[in-house]
Order: C-alpha cells, then structure tokens, then sequence
C-alpha cells in the first residue's frame, strides 16, 4: 500500500473498531454480567481457575515490556517461547485471558501490527519486537527503567513495582485506587523528566501510561497480592479470573471514560518536582 492508501485503511479501520466498541459497551449495560467464578470461558485455560502450568522464560525465550504478554507466555496461553505469535491468536487469547473486549484487543494487536509494518491477518511477531522505543514502550514505565538505561524492557525493574504497590490505600494497602495510580505516575514522570537526558512523553504516550495503570484497577482490582504475583513474577494466581464480569468484556470506552481519563487528570508532576531535585541534590 502506497502512504496514501493505508492511512484511509487506518482510518476506516480505527473508525470500524471505535463503533465496534460503543456497541458493545452499551451492550454491556443491559445484559447481566458473567456469574463470579464462570469469568473464563469453558474450554479456555483458566477456565474455573485452573491456568496451564507456569514456567519462567528460558535462555533465547523472548519477553517484552508488557507484563500481561509474558504472563501469558509463562503459562503457554501464547508460545512459550514468545516468539512466532500471530496478531490474530494473541488478538483472541488476550479477550479470553483477561476480559478486555473483543474489539480493545483488535485495536490493540492493529496497532501493534501497523508500528512493525506487519499484516495484522498474516504476520507473527516476537514479544521483544513490541519494545520498540515509542511505539507502545513509553518513558516513566511502572514496572521498567527507561530505556536509556535499560535497553532490555523485558527486565523488571523490582524497586519500582514495589513502589507502585506501597502507594496503594485502599484498605489499608490492600488495594490501588485512581488517586494512587494517579500519584505514582506523576512521581515516575517527574524522575524521569529529571534524570533522563532523552527524555520523552507525547501526549500519546502519557495516555498509554495511564491506560495500562487503568488496567491494573479494572483487570486485577487494583488488589496488589494480585498485582505482585503478576508484576513480579509474571504468573497467574492460583484460582484467579479477570475482575471484569461484563459480558462483552472491557471496553475502550468504559477503560477511558470511568479509569484512564479521571486518572490521567489526577496526574501532577509539579508536586513530585522539588522533591526529586532535592534527592538528587543529596546523591
């Protein structure tokens, strides 16, 4: 395809899948949610809480900064070996995995497809390839070190996941709520803006931060025994099913309006900016 070309696809395409989208969220409001217990269909691993046995990643195993994808691969939900994985399988095992709507994963694995310049109907991909530096990996990850300083974002960065966690007040800690995710976020854009001399964060990218921090809340709960298990061993708790009991699954349209939004304005930076200037006065 010509430039010309695929960018009237892209649009159709987004413009497709955005009403695919509203459909199913309002479909969402008037049927009944899936019954506690019976999220993960029958015939699906994980179905009754019984997930495939978990084995960490081996030398030449390829892992990649999402934690989701490699938990997935750790099960043998995806390839275990992370690699030669078709757009259009982990489109699918992704809705069964976690309930996120059917088209939240389309849109998902097509733009992922479109930034390796792939055919989403055609073409595998290897889990590291998804790393590519301001594509889907942003700067102030969660869970990961910039890339200026760890090119490898398939390496966890524990200090900072146990950070996120502690920032956790619901319940005495027991779980993350948006002020929380809201106030991690502007601490990690603050450091990062400060001591990274490549830094960046298009607005693009400040939304896909907040949206994957939004996930957290809606997919786990926000419960951070979850959240360990998943961050820092990429593994899924014995007996675990998505929070998500809507019977289409979560949509972009609910994920922004009711998490990733009012999230992404709790967002201030300015407030962690003193104080990160002052640490690093002290090193």
């Amino acid at each position: 395809m010509n430039s010309l070309t695929t960018a009237i696809y892209k649009f159709f395409l987004c413009s497709t899948i955005f009403v695919w989208d509203i459909v199913l969220s309002f479909g969402n409001l008037v049927r009944f949610k899936r019954p506690v217990g019976k999220v993960t269909p029958e015939g699906h691993p994980g179905y009754g809480g019984y997930w495939p046995e978990y084995r960490p990643p081996k030398e030449g195993d390829s892992r990649c900064c999402c934690p989701g994808l490699n938990t997935m691969a750790n099960h043998g939900i995806i390839a275990r070996s992370g690699r030669g994985i078709k757009f259009t399988d982990v489109n699918e095992k992704i809705n069964l995995t976690y309930n996120f709507g059917p088209s939240f994963c389309s849109y998902t694995t097509h733009y992922a497809a479109f930034m390796l310049k792939r055919s989403h109907s055609k073409d595998t991909f290897d889990l590291e390839e998804i790393d590519l530096h301001n594509g889907i990996e942003h700067d102030a990850s969660l869970t990961r070190l910039d890339t200026e300083f760890q090119p490898k974002q398939a390496e966890k960065h524990v200090p900072y996941i146990e950070e996120l966690l502690s920032f956790a007040t619901g319940d005495n800690g027991s779980y993350l709520k948006i002020k929380d995710m809201s106030r991690i976020l502007s601490k990690r854009r603050a450091e990062s803006k400060a001591n990274n001399p490549n830094y960046s964060q298009a607005f693009s990218h400040k939304l896909f931060g907040s949206a994957n921090s939004a996930s957290m809340l809606r997919i786990f709960g926000g419960r951070t025994d979850d959240l360990r298990t998943i961050l820092l061993e990429e593994r899924l708790p014995e007996g675990w099913e998505s929070r998500v009991r809507e019977p289409y699954g979560l949509t972009m349209l609910a994920l922004n309006t009711r998490t990733t939004l009012p999230l992404e304005w709790g967002v201030d930076e300015s407030k962690w900016a003193d104080k990160v200037k002052q640490d690093n006065e002290q090193v």
